[in-house]
């Protein structure tokens, strides 16, 4: 699992039944999930969101009624997603130097993004986004923001004037371009599954990999 390999492949290596491999890989991700360590981030935050599209595949009798068959792979609608849109948002809270939080959304509102933000983000940390305006009362919810505005060609910027550009999202954005690339060899995932993905990907093998990276 820490390797990435399929279910397939666990099985033939185990000599056990796919379906063997299947509930073993699932009881992991589960127990990793449901026993995740607390934690709290400070000093330096930044946070981003990713959309990832993914339906009810296995899970039938969660499909909307009245929803048209899909005649080819399943693609999310265009723009940001929500949870029904079958293009899930994830939320990522990187501090810099130290852990990192992600947690799929039902939708990015900011009614739903603020109690995830108070439950493990300390009051008084400097934040960082992007112009998204769902960030926009951080200020007012205890936290002191910083950001870029990515539509306008902008990615750091040098606040302080010390020579180095410490507002920007890149470690979150980072953080997300190896994600994908650790969800694509699974070809789909279920948004009843991909919570326990999540869980494993950030608490795995191959979030210890990225450790020297992060700091």
């Amino acid at each position: 699992m820490g390797l990435n390999v399929s279910n397939r492949q666990i099985s033939l290596e185990l000599g056990v039944s796919e379906k063997t491999a299947q509930t073993m890989t699932e009881q992991m991700r589960t127990e990793i999930k449901n026993n995740r360590p607390k934690t709290t981030l400070s000093g330096e935050v930044e946070f981003d969101e990713v959309y990832v599209v993914s339906g009810h595949k296995g899970h039938p009798a969660s499909v909307k009624k009245g929803r048209k068959p899909r005649r080819r792979r399943l693609k999310g609608a265009r723009g940001r997603g929500t949870l029904e849109k079958e293009k899930p948002p994830i939320l990522g809270m990187i501090q810099r130097g130290g852990e990192v939080v992600i947690r799929m959304l039902e939708n990015v509102q900011q009614k739903t993004i603020r109690p995830i933000i108070e439950k493990y983000v300390a009051k008084g940390t400097t934040t960082y986004t992007d112009e998204y305006d769902i960030y926009s009362q951080l200020n007012n919810w205890g936290y002191e923001r910083h950001s870029v505005c990515h539509s306008a060609g902008e990615y750091a910027r040098d606040d302080d004037g010390d020579g180095f550009c410490e507002v920007h999202v890149n470690t979150m954005e980072g953080f997300w371009s190896l994600l994908r690339s650790w969800l694509r060899p699974h070809r789909g995932i279920s948004q009843e599954k991909l919570p326990a993905y999540l869980a494993f990907f950030r608490g795995g093998t191959q979030y210890q990999k990225m450790g020297a990276w992060i700091t």
